[in-house]
């Protein structure tokens, strides 16, 4: 029988470099997916996004499966290799529905398009290793503390170690699969009708099957998760008032906000894209502003309300920005900087909302401890659901319990 002809699908090329681009070239996934999956069809990039967010995701743990089954440590591969092996060990362990084969075989054949003939074999036996192997290794890794929960749902001991101690083991468990599976999709309703299906807690928010990239265009949606429309709406906002929004892009809580909104960027590049979707969304009440939070212009000042949704280790979204984890870092100091300098622009009586995308006391509720600013505790009578579970002032959303990002929002009084 003559022998199948070497092919490599489309989807798994793409994700392929997306792979190399990331560990080799320091690169963010979505930006290396946007480039390498720009030639795909719509069904293609969402497998080349699922096996190439997957693989980075999962790599601590894919890498503890190839280094115990080939007897030989990743870091020491050549990097079209390491790429190779780890996308179809990915397709082997995690996947449901992957021919064997298919994973087996375009994994070996993206190595011999890279020049490395003489690593095929190799390439081709370790593979056909894992695929004997993989899931039952998988399975069988413990996780009864955090080192061992680290390692076999693949987050730095770090992170781990913070949900146990924070939630207890059982509910860091819980998390850590939430973050593990893909984020839902959830658009903001900004005009017109939409097909999907309407978020019962956050009013605004719709789930949809996918993004309808002509009425994003057209800006009558917003990508947005129902915690970041949470924000929004805690804010408050109302016509005849002003609201500063200090660390304003992308700009969906900003164009969220109700009467005159003064939404500033550090980032020019940022800002500037900013203003645009201010204007596609209709927003004509937001002004940006090209500022540093902590150095702004003695103008912006007497404002009645204030966002701060300041910078963090983002331990909230870790599903939507497959390599955070492996990036992420706490930024207390600089949170209690911004927050700071957002209140002392509050007019006395004015409110101010601090929100974080993460799941982390030392960046939330610490935060607001250390700002000595008075609490507004009727919060979590507004938002009961997502009343925060040690701290019942402020809010808490998991995505484990509700099927959304991971936010912390407390929202102050300025005296």
């Amino acid at each position: 029988m003559a022998a199948r002809p070497a092919t490599v699908s489309p989807a798994r090329a793409a994700a392929f470099d997306v792979l190399l681009r990331v560990f080799e070239g320091d690169a963010y996934a979505d930006r290396a997916l946007r480039s390498a999956g720009a030639a795909l069809d719509e069904r293609d990039r969402a497998l080349a996004q699922r096996l190439s967010y997957g693989a980075v995701q999962r790599v601590r743990t894919l890498d503890h499966a190839i280094e115990t089954l080939a007897r030989r440590r990743p870091a020491r591969l050549d990097a079209p290799v390491r790429a190779a092996l780890r996308l179809g060990a990915y397709q082997l362990a995690f996947v449901d529905g992957v021919a064997r084969y298919a994973a087996v075989n375009e994994s070996v054949e993206l190595v011999r398009r890279a020049g490395l003939e003489r690593a095929v074999a190799f390439t081709n036996a370790v593979l056909r290793r894992l695929a004997d192997g993989i899931r039952e290794l998988v399975d069988s890794l413990p996780d009864t503390s955090p080192p061992e929960a680290a390692l076999k749902h693949s987050y730095p001991d770090w992170i781990a170690e913070t949900w146990w101690e924070e939630l207890g083991a059982e509910s860091a468990l819980a998390l850590m699969d939430a973050l593990n599976e893909p984020a839902p999709t959830v658009v903001r309703l900004v005009r017109g009708e939409i097909e999907g299906t309407s978020d019962p807690e956050v009013p605004g928010a719709w789930h949809v099957a996918r993004i309808d990239e002509a009425a994003l265009d057209d800006g009558r949606i917003w990508p947005q998760s129902a915690a970041s429309q949470l924000v929004g709406l805690a804010v408050g906002a109302r016509e005849g008032e002003r609201t500063l929004d200090l660390c304003a892009a992308p700009g969906g809580k900003a164009t969220m906000l109700a009467g005159d909104v003064t939404a500033v960027e550090v980032n020019e590049a940022r800002a500037r894209e900013l203003d645009q979707s201010a204007r596609r969304l209709g927003a004509a009440n937001v002004q940006v502003v090209h500022a540093d939070g902590r150095e702004l212009p003695s103008a912006l000042d007497g404002f009645d309300r204030g966002l701060v949704d300041a910078p963090c280790s983002g331990l909230g979204v870790l599903n939507r920005r497959p390599d955070l984890r492996w990036r992420a870092m706490p930024l207390p100091e600089l949170q209690l900087e911004l927050l700071h300098a957002a209140a002392a622009r509050i007019r006395p009586g004015g409110t101010l909302v601090y929100s974080v995308c993460t799941i982390n006391a030392e960046e939330s509720e610490e935060v607001v401890d250390a700002s000595g600013l008075e609490v507004d505790r009727t919060l979590a009578d507004d938002w009961p659901r997502f009343r925060h579970p040690r701290r019942p002032e402020f809010l808490q959303t998991l995505p484990h319990v509700h099927r959304t990002a991971g936010f912390f929002v407390a929202r102050l009084i300025v005296r």
